[in-house]
């Protein structure tokens, strides 16, 4: 279903919309979550800690996916507010053959760097051979990880954010039916969850092309090239700001996550599911965010700038009631939620992972705001500001790691957090302001932010 995000109030068309896409976030991350879960129960804490000693590189590779899942859902958007379907049916199929390139490269990058990326982290010895090879297999899925995520794109930016969802369900339940079967009962361990996990991603990223290519044939009949220069140029540069911020916040985590490995693998364990549920949230926040990118896209193309205060106030009402429950969970419940991940006799693994929740968690109602206001910043356009405003946030990230770990050991690295989040929301807001007087043509007030 394509919905138009540029007449309704926010108030009734941005929670319509955003609800699914939230419901489809929350899969997505709840099997990867079970990744870890189903690795720690019955792979043991070793295994854990092994897919959670590659998972800042994964995260390195999704960055490329994500930048691309956000260039093409902010011009296609742009295209489809302005009632060019030749011109969206130009973009996707643009986006389809670049990002189909970018895949096949990073694949051939990865294959050749896993080893050096997982001896660069100082992964501990013991778990090193087990997240090599959960880092291979999970490289030969980035072909798939590149389709699905530009598929997803392409679905926001037509306003359709049930599809995905769907798609997801299915995934998930794939996912988890095949970690359980491959480790619980093949007793495959680490290579088991990465089979699980390229297998449901595969199978989904089919399934949602043959979807969205049928959807592009009855947009218009009308053949037109596959490719088309000036619209990659404009995926682009939408595109490779992204990446380059969230590789660069990706880049810090490994830095971090070098700093962690120093404290042996019953520490990598507690963080690995530590920073699974917190991935989980903050995943949630950013395709919030995403959310109002194609809304704003959309408005701009529509020559509707006035509408878009109002739905930055809509997605940031949404995301703060979202916040308020998990900032509750996590804080509250940390043990039992890490005891998701570990078994009981895992203590170290368990204090590890409790102190990263407890220290972190309380902030999620303020970095919500930086995530809204990335969201209007993308939409229009201005990469420059949101590839800025993640800078302070890697470096504090790390000098305050390596400062206070030095007095509170590993819980000296979970402090180092609200530093980062704290100068790079206020950077982001400042940034918005700008963005919001240059869209409006005017001074702006405070009722506008």
């Amino acid at each position: 279903m394509v919905t138009d995000l540029t007449k309704e109030h926010p108030n009734k068309t941005l929670w319509r919309f955003l609800l699914p896409m939230m419901l489809s976030v929350m899969f997505q991350q709840i099997y990867n979550i079970a990744d870890s879960m189903i690795a720690g129960k019955f792979a043991g804490e070793d295994a854990l800690a092994a897919v959670g000693a590659s998972y800042p590189i994964t995260v390195i590779f999704m960055a490329f996916a994500v930048g691309m899942n956000l260039g093409t859902s902010v011009i296609v958007s742009r295209l489809f507010g302005a009632g060019d379907r030749k011109g969206v049916r130009r973009a996707v199929t643009t986006a389809f053959v670049a990002s189909g390139a970018l895949g096949i490269a990073l694949t051939l990058f990865g294959c050749m760097a896993c080893r050096s990326m997982m001896l660069w982290i100082r992964t501990p010895e013991d778990i090193l051979a087990d997240g090599e090879l959960y880092l291979k297999i999970y490289v030969f899925g980035l072909l798939f990880l590149m389709l699905y995520n530009v598929c997803t794109g392409i679905c926001t930016a037509l306003g359709d954010s049930k599809t995905p969802l769907y798609f997801l369900l299915g995934s998930s339940a794939g996912n988890i039916f095949l970690d359980f079967l491959f480790v619980a009962i093949f007793r495959w361990g680490v290579s088991g969850v990465a089979w699980a996990t390229f297998i449901a991603q595969g199978i989904s990223a089919i399934l949602v092309l043959i979807t969205v290519l049928h959807r592009l044939s009855a947009m218009t009949a009308e053949k037109q090239p596959l490719f088309d220069g000036k619209l990659c140029k404009q995926i682009l540069a939408i595109a490779v700001p992204s990446i380059l911020q969230q590789s660069v916040l990706s880049v810090g985590n490994l830095v971090v996550q070098a700093i962690i490995n120093q404290y042996g693998s019953a520490v990598v364990a507690g963080y690995s599911g530590a920073i699974k549920l917190n991935t989980f949230v903050i995943n949630i926040f950013m395709t919030l965010g995403s959310c109002l990118s194609s809304y704003t896209a959309q408005n701009l193309g529509a020559g509707k700038p006035e509408r878009i205060p109002m739905g930055f106030k809509t997605g940031l009402k949404l995301a703060e009631l979202t916040a308020l429950p998990f900032v509750i969970l996590y804080f509250g419940f940390s043990r039992q939620m890490m005891s998701l991940f570990l078994n009981a006799e895992s203590t170290g693994a368990l204090d590890a992972g409790v102190a990263f929740l407890q220290i972190v968690s309380p902030w999620y109602l303020m970095i919500v705001v930086k995530l809204m206001t990335d969201g209007i910043i993308r939409g229009y356009g201005a990469m420059l500001y949101f590839v800025l405003a993640t800078i302070p946030d890697l470096i504090l990230r790390i000098i305050f790691a390596l400062i206070f770990s030095q007095k509170f050991a590993s819980t000296g690295i979970w402090m180092a957090w609200p530093f980062g989040w704290l100068a790079a929301t206020g950077l982001t807001i400042f940034f918005y302001r700008k963005v919001l007087q240059k869209m409006l043509g005017k001074s702006i007030k405070r009722r506008d932010i």
